[in-house]
């Protein structure tokens, strides 16, 4: 006997009949021998319409209500699909965050899970029970219910895991696994076998939409063994752990995009010590992530910064930046929207030579130019003109040899990134 837990995302469950086809796939596992945690996002859109009825009442609602009416959502997919395992004759039992044990930071919207204590959970399994969890909830020391953030519910499933000491966390969803690249962008996109933590991590941070990126961390720190697969069909999907095989000749694993990036540059700032710490700084006060960071040189003792931050924070750093000029001179700020990052992924890059030197010349044969760069050990990233998007990725993923039954090469100039 194992102890699963499988995660379900809105579309698995955005009517009822399909909650129907989770129900008999939850009692297949368990005919199986195995024993369930089920962990279930709200159906379909129903996230995107309490967003919506919210603005028509208030544009900017108190974030603590927001939070009580957005958990709402997944107790609606919780019950029910409780509901539908008892029609098939199982015991299931429901629990919201906080009723399975999820303790978080006091923090409205995008809270960080604290602690963990499923007494509940395990009671119910040990009474042979499949145990239905609302995902994306917890509540805080002082009572408040909070909300984990988009995605929380991948959180919730792969932290439950760990706490419970799964065999395996299995997050069923609408693809039949992790993809080279979006397949919506390249149709001959290839189902990845296998993916390691570090590979999934920097894809999900760069834009892929398959797993949350909390959730990558804490499966990764847990060593929480994923599978990532379709709730539609059968077919196996995508095993994410600690070191995956690599396909032989594919040093790329696979290809990321993310639309959601604002350049900004500050011109003409002094050069002496302490500018970076005070303005990137006054940034991180305000919780803006900043992504790429490039400097120019210095003329006349002053220089030029540019930086990436995500489209919803760029009216929010344009107003830290102009409220700290009087300590900060600088000659100006520009930005610029139209912008997405690409970025290619692979562990075999840490020992390839030439890697990032094809990168920017297929980007250059696109007739592309590349506007900023930032690396890793196993990521190369670069922003360019939005207009571009597809015709860069879809060249970048016959270059690399991903194109399904493609064999993969790596040329270029002999340099390191």
């Amino acid at each position: 006997m194992s102890l699963y837990v499988m995660k379900f995302g809105g579309s698995s469950v955005g009517d009822t009949e399909r909650m129907q086809r989770v129900a008999r796939r939850i009692v297949e596992k368990q005919d199986e021998g195995h024993q369930c945690v089920v962990v279930v996002s709200a159906m379909g859109d129903t996230t995107d319409e309490l967003i919506d009825q919210s603005k028509i009442l208030n544009p900017n609602p108190p974030a603590r209500e927001m939070d009580m009416l957005m958990t709402t959502g997944e107790q609606i997919s919780m019950s029910l699909l409780s509901m539908a395992i008892h029609s098939l004759g199982r015991e299931a039992v429901s629990y919201t965050g906080w009723q399975a044990g999820f303790r978080t930071e006091p923090v409205h919207g995008k809270a960080r899970i604290t602690d963990i204590s499923p007494i509940r959970v395990k009671k119910a399994l040990d009474d042979g029970k499949i145990v239905i969890v609302a995902g994306f909830q917890g509540m805080s020391d002082d009572g408040e219910i909070t909300t984990l953030g988009r995605g929380g519910s991948d959180t919730t499933a792969v932290a439950l895991a760990a706490a419970i000491h799964a065999d395996i966390c299995e997050i069923y969803t609408d693809v039949d696994g992790i993809y080279s690249t979006d397949p919506r962008v390249v149709k001959c996109a290839r189902k990845l076998n296998e993916i390691s933590y570090d590979e999934m991590l920097e894809l999900a941070n760069l834009g892929a939409a398959v797993l949350h990126p909390r959730a990558v961390e804490y499966a990764k720190h847990n060593r929480v063994q994923l599978v990532v697969r379709s709730s539609f069909n059968y077919n196996e999907g995508t095993v994410v752990k600690e070191e995956a095989n690599m396909e032989q000749g594919v040093v790329v694993s696979g290809i990321a995009y993310d639309k959601n990036v604002a350049r900004i540059s500050i011109l003409g700032v002094g050069d002496f010590p302490g500018v970076l710490a005070k303005m990137f700084g006054e940034l991180a006060k305000e919780e803006i992530d900043v992504d790429i960071i490039v400097q120019s040189g210095v003329l006349n003792g002053e220089a030029d910064f540019s930086f990436t931050v995500s489209l919803g924070d760029r009216e929010r750093a344009l107003s830290v930046i102009e409220g700290i000029r009087d300590e900060l001179p600088f000659r100006g700020v520009t930005f610029e929207d139209n912008l997405v990052k690409v970025s290619i992924v692979g562990a075999g890059m840490v020992s390839h030579p030439g890697v990032a030197a094809q990168m920017f010349d297929v980007i250059s044969r696109e007739g592309v130019s590349i506007k900023m760069v930032s690396t890793s050990e196993i990521k190369v990233s670069c922003v360019i003109d939005g207009s571009n998007l597809q015709n860069v990725v879809q060249a970048l993923h016959t270059a690399y040899g991903l194109d399904t039954d493609q064999q993969a090469t790596v040329g270029g100039p002999q340099e390191r990134r």
